[in-house]
């Protein structure tokens, strides 16, 4: 060894001891705490059902946004309703932040963990207790799959309408938390529309019940503010969801388009005509090709944008709605349409869509999915405006769309090991979002705020308006122990924020772990 490297081999050695040394009371502190949680939660559940060693909660440290990423203090998983009451009123005792955790695919860090906090994972809520087929119904438990519910009502010709892409693994309790949607919610709506009735527990262990089993619900309706509050108000552990019946027929259109004005126009022009299709998604020329490479759905390769509409119902209703729907597609310019002629080809276009995720993660180490809204008539000009920014920030970034209700699902594509590239994908999906709110949209659709738009939300919402969200929450849980730091920024952020903008900066998560 030389004694340059010598002497920095021991100026390294040196720095790391006084790191240790500096961080020994926060390490120290967390230790402490942890055996504070773990002695108030033992009485409660299994020893099985408490991990807090490092190699046990590593796979809880993040949700589907991995760039942010943070160990929890512990993970508790609970069996049943009653050890989820008395964890509850155990942490609330002592002061400890939980994280209610689904299947973990949320898309926006909403179920990231908090580092002297318990992620309460419900994975083991799993049961389907009862599907009613005279009253289309279905009560499950938190941790049901989306897609299993649908599953269970197959045999009565029924089904669970919002499908989101991750439907194969995401829960119905995540679907709660984060107002999911999918391909068909343009005409079948939004989680808030399919659910009747959710049951769960405050923060401080009170068991709540928010909506009913009838049409109407007596007092005041909070069901609505339950849906889509990213587990910041109860910790739900029940659903009972509205089932349709499986329509007798439905057939799909992939029209292909040679410029993407055209496309968006044509969405517009469907809508306009006084079609509201089953399904209205569009894909631009990135991802048609990440797509078709991994799952040959037969897409045109050729088309600067591709749109899939769907028509179901009767026979005669899907063949009356498939006729006037492509002749609105070519009078719009759409260069070729070709239409499903049996189911299994029908399944194939939509395979391309529910894949654009994991096809993605073929082309790039790492991808951002973007989430934000804006009125149908500013499709083409958003999707322009995308182009522009893929040049200001160099990276690439695909587009899927849930066209029909102006739901946007921009795919940026980085390399996570690269800080340079981390931090230009959040000025890049910063901007997106800033975007789509001056374009009279909003920050996101159905993959909530969590930690990713906190930035975004001071953007569009008032310091008022972002005060009467943190009174709503403070509500339902005082001390700001469930899902703390999420969704709602403080003022303090939005001030912090304001000014980053007023120099011509932009702060992206300066105080979240990353990679």
């Amino acid at each position: 060894m030389t004694s340059a490297s010598l002497f920095t081999d021991t100026v390294n050695r040196s720095t790391e001891a006084a790191n240790d040394a500096h961080r020994q009371p926060e390490l120290s502190e967390r230790a402490r705490r942890q055996a504070e949680v773990l002695a108030a939660l033992r009485p409660h559940v299994p020893a099985h059902a408490l991990l807090y060693q490092s190699e046990d909660t590593t796979p809880y440290e993040c949700d589907g946004l991995t760039a942010y990423r943070q160990r929890p203090l512990l993970v508790c998983l609970p069996e049943t309703h009653e050890q989820v009451q008395a964890v509850l009123k155990a942490c609330h005792a002592i002061g400890a932040p939980v994280i209610a955790r689904g299947a973990g695919t949320g898309l926006s860090g909403g179920a990231m963990p908090h580092p002297m906090g318990v992620t309460l994972s419900l994975a083991k809520f799993n049961k389907i207790l009862k599907v009613d087929a005279y009253s289309r119904t279905a009560l499950v438990q938190c941790g049901v799959r989306n897609l299993a519910i649908s599953e269970a009502a197959a045999p009565y010709g029924l089904y669970y309408a919002p499908d989101p892409s991750s439907q194969i693994a995401c829960t119905i309790g995540g679907n709660v938390a984060e107002n999911s949607g999918g391909v068909h919610c343009l005409k079948y709506g939004l989680t808030v529309h399919n659910v009747l009735k959710v049951k769960g527990f405050t923060i401080a262990g009170e068991p709540v019940e928010f909506g009913s089993d009838a049409l109407d619900t007596p007092g005041l309706d909070l069901l609505a503010i339950m849906i889509g509050s990213e587990g910041m108000l109860a910790v739900v552990t029940e659903v009972t969801v509205k089932l349709i019946p499986k329509p007798q027929l439905a057939r799909c259109i992939m029209a292909s388009f040679d410029d993407v004005r055209k496309a968006g126009d044509a969405v517009a022009a469907v809508i306009a005509a006084g079609i509201i299709p089953a399904g209205l998604e569009m894909m631009d020329k990135p991802m048609t090709a990440a797509v078709e490479d991994f799952v040959r759905a037969g897409y045109d390769l050729t088309a600067e944008a591709i749109l899939l509409c769907e028509s179901d119902g009767t026979p005669e209703e899907v063949e009356e709605e498939i006729t006037r729907m492509s002749e609105v597609l070519r009078n719009a310019g759409a260069t070729a349409i070709t239409v499903s002629e049996s189911e299994e080809e029908r399944l194939r276009f939509w395979s391309g869509r529910k894949n654009a995720f994991p096809a993605s993660g073929r082309i790039s180490p790492d991808y951002m999915c973007m989430d934000s809204t804006i009125p149908r008539k500013r499709l083409a000009d958003i999707l322009l405006a995308i182009q522009e920014m893929e040049k200001k920030y160099e990276l690439r970034c695909a587009n899927v769309f849930h066209a029909g209700d102006g739901n946007l699902h921009p795919l940026i594509l980085f390399d996570a090991n690269n800080p340079d590239e981390l931090h230009r994908c959040e000025l890049f999906g910063a901007d997106i979002l800033e975007t789509s709110v001056a374009m009279g949209g909003t920050v996101t659709g159905e993959h909530g705020v969590g930690v990713e738009k906190l930035n975004s939300m001071c953007t569009q919402f008032s310091t008022e308006e972002n005060a009467q969200m943190l009174a709503l929450k403070a509500a339902f849980d005082s001390q700001s122990l469930l899902n703390p730091g999420k969704v709602i920024p403080t003022l303090n952020r939005c001030a912090e924020y304001g000014k980053m903008l007023v120099r011509g900066g932009q702060i992206s998560h300066p105080d979240l772990p990353r990679f």
